[in-house]
């Protein structure tokens, strides 16, 4: 599984319905498997699933109509070898004991199984999934990633997401766009390896010293915790009183990163 992050308008979501033929790039290429995306993309289509942000169903239909709907769209004929197929999806993504329901009825989390169920006809090599667990409660969102990780096995997942913990537990590989442009990529282990030793934090109560820490140090994130301001800065050597040392999270490699383009 490899992790794409970035913030909203970044261009996560262009990239990915360029790279599933669904719109042409201005310049440049992309090569799938040897296949040039935008002259075959018939072929590239046969290859791989695709999860967008919003996709539509028919509302009034049961998954597994739907399911037989769409296989046949996607060249599956044969009756006994579609349903093999269709059954062998619903269970796999733990829809069978809802395979007879309306799609309207489904919750955001059953939904979106339901979408990586037609991504997976036709075998693809390829998943796509664009920011699949926005809106999801955490007991859906965890079910989604259990399922997203157990299909990494088999098949190659691009996870298009502005969650940094998602790719944190997922995804061996990532990289990092904004405005367009990749800013980083690399393993996650090996971009935290990086600011071992330099991340800091400190708690303010003050807009005062709020405002000192800021001027003074390269400040990673702020949040807030327990009616305080903690404050997490990058520094390579020891900043001074009243801050500690703490392990570096991959939001710490996010934030670094974006600041750094925006400083450029």
């Amino acid at each position: 599984m490899f992790g794409l992050l970035g913030p909203n308008g970044a261009g996560k979501s262009t990239l990915m319905r360029t790279i599933a033929t669904l719109q042409d790039p201005d310049s440049g290429t992309i090569l799938l498997n040897g296949l040039d995306v935008v002259a075959n993309k018939d072929a590239v289509r046969r290859q791989l699933g695709y999860l967008p942000q919003e996709f539509g169903v028919y509302p009034r239909i049961s998954a597994v109509d739907m399911l037989h709907h769409l296989a046949v769209m996607k060249g599956i004929h044969k009756s006994g070898e579609r349903k093999e197929i269709v059954d062998a999806l619903l269970k796999q993504t733990n829809l069978w004991d809802a395979r007879k329901k309306a799609l309207s009825t489904y919750s955001g989390g059953m939904k979106q199984r339901f979408g990586i169920a037609q991504a997976l006809l036709a075998n693809p090599k390829l998943i796509i999934v664009d920011e699949p667990t926005a809106g999801l409660d955490p007991a859906e969102r965890n079910r989604f990633l259990n399922l997203l990780s157990s299909l990494a096995r088999d098949v190659i997942v691009i996870l298009s997401t502005h969650i940094v913990e998602d790719v944190r537990e997922l995804c061996p590989r990532m990289a990092i766009i904004s405005n367009g442009q990749l800013v980083l990529e690399g393993a996650p282990e090996e971009t935290l390896e990086r600011l071992k030793g330099g991340i800091w934090s400190t708690l303010v109560t003050s807009e005062e010293q709020f405002a000192a820490v800021s001027t003074q140090f390269r400040v990673v994130s702020t949040k807030l915790l327990g009616g305080a301001h903690e404050i997490r800065i990058h520094s390579d050597t020891v900043p001074g009183e009243g801050f500690k040392q703490v392990d570096p999270a991959l939001e710490d490699v996010y934030f670094l990163t974006l600041n750094s383009q925006r400083v450029n």
